[in-house]
């Protein structure tokens, strides 16, 4: 049995160690052959050992990314234990986004497995559901991979500025800090991925924006991933005028919940309308996330669940 796979977004050198330490200790340690092409390796052996070698080279990976190095110590833990990285589904490697600076990124629940499925399968996605579901996590996930493994040149983040209970004309400072509030949670997701050194000059050359969603007009943008949260706040014009942002080699999210949305009364939910507008169409995938999809403080799920009972 032979199975390839591809370290993407890897400092290499630092991953396979000194003179290929890292590596030596790998193949020293199971009969099966390793073979490396760039990012690239091919595992040939047993099926067992196939399966260790693949998970301790991914938990490699979320080390290297966590500490900023990967020393023979490392890997020597790595290898004691590996029955026990063996046995966590949670962070099965085909599964795994990206590996953020606290470990690695992958879905946590049946629903969030789909979610990823249908990611990986669409260029436009809506992801639904409610708060504590990781949408707007995984998205920020899949963004940040696909910058780091420069499969896009671009990440552009965006929300609807609709007042929830507060008017923008009463908070205080300038249009930006009246606006930051918003796109916080944004900010936030990313701070889980990236050090904050390596995050700073990113957001400085607009290599990663983080706008309100009225500043995405008039423009077309190509090579980039294009985030929409809070979906549910954007108004039909709105919902069309993004979505039609979207360029060449472009993949974008979309995520909110229906339930939530802050909107006049007299205006339709952009977000509520595309569901059913855009069904069928190839190339956009949509994903519904529940309540057991939550993966917050555990009481969030029975704070949502007696909302919902309250309604009917």
């Amino acid at each position: 049995m032979e199975k390839t796979i591809e370290m993407k977004g890897i400092d290499l050198g630092s991953f396979f160690g000194p003179a290929d330490t890292n590596l030596k200790l790998i193949e020293n340690n199971f009969s099966s052959t390793i073979i490396v092409r760039g990012s690239v390796i091919k595992i040939i052996g047993d099926e067992k050992e196939i399966s260790a070698i693949n998970q301790i080279f991914h938990e490699m990976a979320a080390t290297l990314n966590e500490k900023g190095s990967l020393g023979k110590s490392d890997v020597e833990t790595l290898l004691t234990f590996n029955t026990t990285v063996l046995n966590s589904s949670t962070n099965d490697p085909d599964n795994i986004i990206h590996y953020g600076r606290k470990g690695s990124i992958s879905p946590r629940t049946k629903g969030q497995k789909k979610y990823v499925d249908t990611v990986k399968n669409n260029d436009i996605v809506f992801s639904t559901g409610p708060a504590g579901t990781g949408k707007t996590f995984i998205a920020v996930a899949f963004a940040v991979a696909a910058l780091d493994n420069h499969e896009v040149d671009k990440i552009v983040l965006c929300r609807p500025a609709v007042e929830a209970g507060e008017s923008l004309g009463f908070l205080p400072g300038d249009l930006k800090e009246k606006i930051d509030p918003y796109l916080t949670p944004l900010y936030d997701a990313l701070g889980e991925m990236l050090n904050y050194e390596k995050l700073k000059p990113l957001l400085a050359n607009n290599t990663i924006e983080i706008i309100p969603l009225a500043y995405m007009r008039g423009r077309t943008l190509n090579n980039a991933f294009m985030i929409l949260d809070e979906a549910q706040n954007a108004s039909s014009v709105q919902m069309k005028m993004f979505l039609t942002r979207l360029g060449v080699n472009s993949k974008t999210i979309i995520t909110g919940d229906v339930t939530q949305t802050d909107l006049p009364k007299k205006l339709e939910s952009g977000l509520i309308q595309v569901l059913n507008l855009l069904k069928g169409i190839d190339g956009i995938g949509f994903c519904e996330l529940s309540s057991k999809d939550i993966v917050r403080h555990k009481l969030v799920k029975d704070i949502i669940k007696a909302y919902d009972e309250g309604k009917n």
